[in-house]
């Protein structure tokens, strides 16, 4: 069966000390690099989702800001 266009499935296998792999073709399309810092989010229900990289300051510039909005 083949994946809908700009959809992909990897597998990653998690080792001794809690730390996964990523495949080298995700972080080849990804731009991930040795050293970045990544978002992981959790749902019980739904599972684990690594957003973008750039999430990862944009949430915090965005609760940042809110704070500072609530004391101007």
């Amino acid at each position: 069966m083949k994946a809908p266009k700009g959809k992909y499935a990897w597998t990653a296998t998690v080792g001794e000390k809690g730390q996964i792999v990523i495949p080298k073709q995700a972080r080849e399309l990804f731009g991930i690099h040795p050293g970045d810092t990544l978002l992981l989010l959790g749902d019980e229900a739904r599972g684990i989702a690594i957003p973008p990289k750039g999430a990862f300051a944009e949430l915090f510039g965005m609760a940042f800001r809110e704070e500072e909005d609530k004391t101007e």
